[in-house]
């Protein structure tokens, strides 16, 4: 059974970071990445990874880095110079298939981590 399962949300204040992680089982995938969702809000492509090859939402380009350690099928996401407006439930996703910024081409979803930034 394939499950991914998330870590690492939680409260900050505008300017810190949190690191989350998502831990593949299961089986390994070519690609992993990053969704959000916030209050009201559409759900937002973040980060993906695929082999080394990375890729960003434009809200989050030069303060939140991707990363995996095949060898723990995990995959990072780094978030630094947190902004109030970070605030939502971040998902976890995979596919075996390439890098894509929709969400409909992502059939495995962790349960979503909440993470919470005050300003």
């Amino acid at each position: 059974q394939v499950q991914l399962v998330e870590s690492g949300g939680g409260l900050a204040q505008a300017g810190d970071s949190l690191r989350l992680s998502c831990a593949a089982s299961g089986r390994t995938f070519n690609t992993m990445g990053w969704f959000r969702q916030a209050r009201g809000k559409e759900r937002e492509f973040v980060a993906v990874i695929s082999w080394s090859t990375t890729f960003y939402g434009d809200s989050v380009k030069g303060r939140f880095s991707i990363s995996r350690d095949n060898a723990k099928n995990t995959v990072y996401l780094q978030m630094n110079s947190l902004k109030p407006e970070d605030t939502a439930v971040y998902y976890c996703v995979a596919t075996g298939l390439g890098i894509s910024y929709r969400s409909d081409a992502y059939d495995h979803w962790g349960q979503g981590t909440v993470v919470t930034v005050s300003s």
